[in-house]
């Protein structure tokens, strides 16, 4: 039994921070829906962006038009996308982390939880923002 139970806690132990961990879900092409009427330039999803971002705590930097990086520091956690848009769409893709359990595809389930409400809060942006 003294030789077993050191494998249950093993097993055990696994088992749990699996339960931690979920499949990254990267965001491909959500829609951007301006105010009826609005013709959105990229200029106004840039800001629209980086006002989202920023109101949640993300550092949001412009690598070229079209094209962020954003940047989440919590606690000892860190995250790192790319953010990728036009006029009319929004992607995000993992680029790396700190502390997240990354592992594959696998990394935190909080992580999946930090993308979507980004996204959230950039389409509520893009939809009241108006141009200029």
């Amino acid at each position: 039994m003294r030789k077993i139970a050191p494998i249950i806690v093993a097993v055990v132990l696994v088992g749990l921070s699996a339960c931690r961990t979920a499949t990254i879900q990267n965001v491909s092409k959500a829609s951007l829906a301006p105010p009826p009427g609005t013709q959105l330039t990229m200029q106004d999803v840039s800001r629209a962006i980086h006002a989202s971002g920023t109101e949640l705590g993300w550092v949001i930097q412009e690598v070229r038009p079209g094209e962020m990086t954003g940047t989440l520091t919590l606690r000892k956690h860190l995250a790192v996308v790319a953010i990728r848009y036009d006029t009319s769409t929004l992607s995000i893709d993992y680029k790396d982390s700190r502390g997240l359990m990354h592992d594959g595809d696998q990394i935190h389930r909080n992580y999946n939880l930090w993308i979507a409400n980004l996204v959230k809060h950039i389409q509520a942006e893009v939809a009241r923002r108006r141009p200029g």
